[in-house]
């Protein structure tokens, strides 16, 4: 009788992979369709509560042009009060919020502040924050919901109409979108959707909109929140500290009623990523926050990048020129899988469908960004952004 072949490491680790992928096929709520956007249907004017739009904006006169004009431009039916807090620019961000303002009514409902010194204790983001909400409930006393929003985001005219609809149809007290985010570069081709892909592995969608599912999430470019449920979850101060400061508010706005996070199709960030570098120093800056700073936390997450994301091509590999076509045969089952579940992704940035086999690469610089964020942490290097350093 013949003698059966054994089974080598290499081809039963693949064949782990392959179980962990049809574990995030089959469960985590769906993330990888992409399928939690806005519907195409605005609010109506009878439904149009007033709002206030709130803009922290630091050395940001790049941008905060045009995210200023998208908001005043909004066919929004009802009120809208728009305050954007110069955060101590230093490149006049302030002046070119204020030009952007050219028709009367536009000047009335546009209010630029200077930001005061940061105190302890705080961020500078939700500082800012908070002095803008403070603001903009003096001056627009009736609204009913804020949209907190970022200094890089120009809003499609209909945006604010749809948040709207969404949060009054389906009484929500949080409606926040994932904004398109800048992919033209070759890094950002290779590393913008699979940030996408790996932040809705996170925070599944579909169980971040589940009223009945504790996971919360929220993308902090563009979020609609209903006041009284802010008021009730502490107000900004609850979150004063916090680097991940959207997910922070999500977590303490679910406590107080439903919410819902989707992807935006035309509602975009300007923010240009040139090169890898300035991805890296993005990303760096929280990721190991994101694992409560935690070094089994960061050595498992580790362990599943190698085991999902890296073994199944090397299998494939290895398996061609050592012969071993069962591992061969398990590692390429697993990177189809892992391409079938990017592909969704992909499609909203329209990328080719090739690009799906390259997920490997971009959850490789990923796991070196996430090292280097906690070596950066036990260095005691601190966080950097915006000129600021935080311990």
């Amino acid at each position: 009788m013949g003698t059966v072949a054994a089974v080598s490491s290499t081809a039963w680790i693949a064949l782990v992979a392959v179980a962990v992928w049809l574990g995030l096929l089959f469960g985590r709520g769906g993330f990888w369709r992409a399928d939690q956007k806005l519907e195409s249907a605005g609010i109506t004017h009878t439904e149009a509560d007033p709002v206030i739009a709130v803009i922290p904006a630091r050395d940001e006169v790049y941008t905060i042009g045009r995210a200023v004009k998208s908001l005043l431009r909004q066919d929004y039916p009802g009120p809208l009060t728009v305050v954007v807090v110069d955060d101590n620019s230093g490149d006049g961000t302030a002046e070119a919020a204020r030009a952007v303002a050219e028709r009367p009514d536009e000047k009335a409902c546009l209010h630029v502040i200077q930001g005061k010194a940061l105190p302890p204790g705080w961020s500078g983001k939700m500082w800012a924050v908070h002095q803008g909400l403070k603001h903009a409930r003096a001056v627009a006393p009736d609204a009913r919901y804020v949209l907190l929003t970022d200094a890089e985001i120009e809003h499609n005219p209909g945006n604010l109409s749809r948040l709207m609809a969404r949060a009054v149809r389906e009484t929500r007290v949080l409606v926040s979108l994932m904004v398109r985010l800048r992919c033209v570069s070759a890094w950002e081709k290779i590393l913008i959707p699979a940030f996408v892909f790996f932040f809705q592995k996170l925070y599944p969608f579909p169980r971040v909109n589940d009223p009945s599912s504790p996971v919360a999430g929220a993308a902090g470019g563009c979020m609609l929140v209903r006041l009284d449920a802010l008021d009730a979850a502490g107000g900004i101060e609850a979150i004063r500290s916090e680097l991940i400061d959207d997910c922070a508010l999500a977590r303490k706005i679910k406590k107080q009623g439903s919410i819902w996070l989707g992807l935006a199709t035309r509602t975009r960030s300007l923010r240009r990523y040139e090169d890898q570098g300035e991805i890296w120093r993005i990303v760096t800056r929280t990721a190991f926050t994101q694992l409560g700073y935690s070094a089994v936390y960061l050595m498992l997450m580790i362990l599943f990048m190698i085991l999902a994301y890296l073994w199944p091509p090397v299998a494939v590999v290895w398996g061609v020129l050592a012969g071993d076509w069962l591992a061969a045969g398990f590692g390429l089952v697993g990177w189809l899988m892992m391409a079938v579940a990017y592909w969704p992704t992909l499609k909203v940035y329209h990328m080719p469908m090739w690009r799906s086999l390259t997920l490997p690469l971009a959850a490789l610089l990923y796991g070196g960004m996430t090292l280097d964020s906690a070596r950066r942490h036990w260095m005691g290097h601190g966080r950097v952004w915006k000129g600021r350093t935080y311990q």
